[in-house]
């Protein structure tokens, strides 16, 4: 990628970034119900209004609209993303006391699935319209159509309740907490994928360059290896780069079924409590992660094709 094309993907970034938040901004002012009335509410006990407006007046909710999104805005670009309601402590903070958890996750399910996905593509291709490639699609139909909450459910019933090999309930970061968490997000994806590297092999196999390799006496094995992957993995790395800006934004429901101390999880909680400054914190993290990953993913194309650093199609 160029310099000018590298600028003007930056500044396409930044004004993306304006818009969302703006947008999560708008959408946190105008949701109902009062952070500071929630923030106080401990139990039965009934708190006064003059309590209520008070807090509201601390946290800055009784200014208007424009000024209270300017004064975040500013903060922002500060370096100052605000302060957690309910965890009293800086936003940022928050978001890197639960990234390692998320992080863990997501390093573990994207390495699974490639372990899973890949293997299951290839002899789906090479097998193609046989028993196994008919089996392999036949799983992977299954796999996309299952909800991973439900898996998430089925694989803690068994190997968590009944074979009590793996924690029915996380809360820590741990080699064995993280298995079934990571492997429920394995099985969503890998049927998703196997589907696509199935596709990306069956193309490649078909085109003139593989045929002439045969002509010439090379293995299988060899054109596969040598030629096949590495230009079948081009769309591949694209689909890899989503999943992965996917895992990283925190996944809720199977952080929220595991009890997996991550983003996900804490996104859910901070609705519940009306976290407002704690939501939009973690949406511009969303977006700031994705526009990077699709940025590097773009970048990583002339490495894995020469012909685009060249101007060429």
């Amino acid at each position: 990628m160029k310099g000018k094309e590298l600028i003007r993907r930056l500044c396409q970034m930044l004004i993306t970034l304006f818009g969302v938040s703006f947008l999560t901004f708008s959408l946190t002012y105008l949701s109902p119900g009062d952070p500071a009335e929630t923030l106080l509410e401990v139990g039965d006990s009934v708190v006064s209004q003059e309590t209520i407006d008070a807090t509201r007046k601390e946290l800055g909710l009784d200014q208007p609209f424009l000024v209270q999104y300017g004064r975040w805005l500013g903060g922002v670009l500060q370096g100052d993303m605000g302060r957690s309601y309910s965890a009293k402590i800086p936003v940022f903070d928050k978001l890197m006391q639960c990234l390692p958890g998320t992080l863990a996750l997501a390093v573990a399910a994207t390495a699974m699935t490639v372990l899973i996905s890949l293997p299951l593509g290839i002899v789906a291709a090479l097998y193609r319209n046989r028993w196994i490639d008919y089996v392999i699609r036949v799983l992977s139909f299954f796999g996309v159509s299952m909800p991973g909450f439900w898996i998430g459910l089925v694989l803690l019933y068994i190997f968590g309740l009944k074979l009590h090999l793996f924690p029915i309930a996380g809360g820590d970061i741990t080699a064995r907490g993280i298995v079934l968490p990571a492997f429920t997000l394995a099985v969503v994806m890998s049927a998703k994928y196997t589907r696509q590297v199935r596709t990306a092999v069956l193309e490649e196999l078909g085109q003139d360059y593989v045929i002439g390799a045969k002509a010439r006496g090379l293995s299988m094995q060899r054109i596969l290896w040598r030629h096949v992957l590495p230009n079948a993995c081009l769309p591949l790395v694209t689909l890899l780069g989503l999943a992965v800006g996917w895992l990283l934004g925190g996944v809720a429901v199977i952080e929220m079924v595991f009890s997996w101390p991550g983003l996900g999880k804490m996104a859910v909680h901070a609705i519940e409590m009306r976290d407002y400054p704690l939501v939009q914190g973690f949406v511009l993290w969303i977006a700031i992660l994705y526009m990077l990953i699709n940025l590097l993913v773009d970048i990583s194309y002339a490495k894995l094709d020469p012909r685009l650093k060249r101007g060429g199609r």
